[in-house]
């Protein structure tokens, strides 16, 4: 078994993409125009959780529980800002708009000749604001992504 580290990971942002009511697919992200989110230190988490419904059986004396809707979550992305990045300016631009974008993350653990892990998803940029903190510290750039869809999965090959 072989575990990999999240440096060299990247984070690409495409165009508006429309949520829709079905789970998405690769082919559906093969028009989109990527760009490199640059100068990223964290990407936080994304993927799937269910919402618990709960019920209180008198007789029974038990709570059981029901899986709700699910919940792809909000990635925390941090970047050291870097005003001269596409793919920051893109993400600052995307926060102003009311729409969902296209983001694509390829992960560092392709085997040998072979290609990496990729994860496709449609966010809306909740927020992206900056973070100056101290003295001896990067200005930050910290985006959320409110994730609407599934996370599309390719796996790393040889």
């Amino acid at each position: 078994m072989t575990i990999y580290a999240t440096n060299g990971a990247k984070l690409y942002i495409g165009g508006a993409l429309a949520a829709k009511s079905t789970d998405f697919v690769l082919t559906d992200f093969a028009s989109q125009t990527w760009v490199e989110v640059g100068e990223t230190e964290g990407l936080g988490s994304v993927g799937d959780a269910s919402a618990e419904i709960t019920f209180d059986g008198i007789a029974a004396n038990r709570t059981r529980r029901l899986k709700g809707t699910r919940n792809a979550g909000t990635m925390e992305v941090v970047c050291g800002i870097d005003y001269d990045d596409n793919g920051q300016i893109a993400l600052l631009a995307a926060e102003k708009t009311i729409h969902d974008y296209a983001f694509k993350l390829v992960l560092n653990d392709a085997p040998p000749a072979g290609t990496p892990s990729e994860r496709y998803f449609v966010a809306k940029v909740g927020s992206a604001v900056e973070a100056f903190d101290t003295a001896n510290n990067v200005m930050k750039l910290n985006a959320s992504l409110w994730v609407n869809s599934n996370v599309v999965k390719v796996n790393a090959a040889a």
